[in-house]
């Protein structure tokens, strides 16, 4: 990766030419261009700007200066409003190089001043220009501070401190182009990871705080006592994880315009990256699991609760899968203001849903039993598949033998409760694609 030294070290013969105009450019007044070097640059920036393949529209130019014994031309451009200006180092012999007025101003060490800054009018304040572009990638910041990190072949690197504490490595195209694509990445994914980019203009602690807001939108009663950054998931969601000083814990995900979206108790947490880790997630998921043996005996169904997963949430409902400690396994949907409803693992596929924590094996007992209602006594099933609802809202399961023998299509209507209405031989229902039962 070329660092901002290495850009630094290519830049310093523009500094050694210009010393006056670097200098000028840390004072607190704008530095002035000269009117010649703006006539030179306008005259020729362009065609350089065009040379490079950067999509900029030059509103102004400057010649910062010629090196005579390389050949080498260095131009400084502004793109207009709202886009990223330029710094241009143009050989008489090959490919121009482009650094963006960030990369310009970061200093080459902690301490020195930048070797060839941006200075026109134009490029006064760069870190504003990827603001909508941070937002168009998924992050929801109001740029404080931005470095140029460096850059690979294909990858230019920024760090941005936002406003709040949170902060951003963004990766973005060679040369920077803002109207290509970039990707934000929060910069707490960096902080334990074994890399040579991390994040230095806040710290883990400060970045962390920014937990906090989430906390006091979920209104939750949790005082915090410690916080971790959990992970990002494929949608760009952010997750975090909060313990509290009462000994309860949350993880809280965050959309990728930066508002909570939801907020999960520890003990239902267990299938979002890990979990939480901060609490005693295992006396949480115990009481959990307790209270869930509670809410599926109310709903009529029967299970000592060994272990649970939660379906996708709705508004106003929860449905979770539910292990029992016969190995069987049941699904409990909850809704506010309502009866739970409690579905054993054989007939939960008719209501649109599939237990995947227990094997299929335990649930073909109830098949069965549903078979002997119709004097089908002969069969003990042994595989099952949901075929489809019919136009009048029933579902069709068909279902296989252990003894080979063709199977049957049992017909289950869902309201109000899943039950098995009729059951058809497949030699008659037709449509029946079990092994055995073609």
């Amino acid at each position: 990766m070329k660092t901002p030294k290495a850009i630094g070290l290519a830049m310093a013969m523009i500094a050694a030419l210009l010393v006056p105009a670097a200098a000028v450019s840390q004072s607190k007044k704008a530095a002035e261009v000269p009117a010649a070097a703006r006539k030179s640059g306008m005259a020729q920036a362009p065609a350089v700007v065009q040379t490079a393949g950067l999509s900029c529209q030059v509103s102004d130019a400057r010649l910062i200066g010629e090196d005579k014994k390389s050949k080498t031309s260095y131009y400084e451009v502004a793109c207009g409003t709202g886009q990223m200006g330029y710094v241009l180092q143009k050989p008489a012999e090959g490919s121009v190089t482009a650094y963006s007025c960030v990369e310009a101003n970061t200093p080459p060490a902690p301490g020195q001043a930048p070797s060839a800054p941006c200075i026109l009018p134009g490029n006064s304040d760069p870190k504003a220009v990827l603001q909508p572009l941070l937002k168009t990638a998924g992050a929801d910041c109001i740029p404080e501070q931005v470095r140029g990190i460096g850059q690979t072949k294909t990858n230019t690197y920024m760090e941005v401190a936002c406003q709040g504490g949170t902060g951003y490595i963004v990766l973005a195209s060679v040369p920077f182009d803002g109207a290509k694509p970039l990707q934000a990445q929060n910069c707490l994914m960096y902080d334990d990871a074994e890399t040579n980019i991390k994040c230095t203009m806040t710290d883990k602690a400060t970045r962390l705080a920014a937990i906090d807001k989430y906390v006091t939108q979920a209104n939750n009663g949790c005082a915090v006592k410690d916080r971790r950054f959990v992970g990002v998931s494929k949608d760009n969601s952010t997750f975090y994880e909060a313990s509290c000083q009462d000994g309860k814990g949350y993880i809280y995900k965050v959309g990728s315009t930066g508002a909570l979206t939801e907020t999960y108790e520890c003990a239902k947490a267990t299938q979002i990256l890990g979990g939480c880790t901060l609490t005693d997630a295992r006396q949480a998921q115990n009481e959990q699991a307790g209270l869930y043996t509670k809410l599926v005996t109310n709903a009529g169904g029967k299970c000592d609760v060994d272990k649970y997963a939660l379906f996708p949430s709705k508004p106003g409902e929860e449905v979770v899968e539910l292990v029992c400690k016969d190995g069987s396994g049941s699904i409990l949907i909850s809704k506010a203001g309502a009866k739970g409803q409690a579905l054993d693992c054989a007939r939960a596929p008719v209501a649109g849903y599939k237990c995947s924590l227990t094997k299929p094996e335990a649930a073909y007992a109830l098949l069965t039993a549903d078979l002997k209602k119709f004097n089908y006594n002969s069969c003990e099933v042994s595989n099952s598949r949901v075929v489809g609802k019919t136009e009048k809202g029933t579902t069709y399961v068909e279902v296989a033998c252990a003894d080979k023998l063709k199977g049957y299509m049992i017909e289950y209507q869902d309201t109000p409760t899943v039950t098995a209405v009729q059951a058809i031989g497949c030699a008659f229902a037709g449509n029946c694609k079990l092994p055995g039962n073609t």
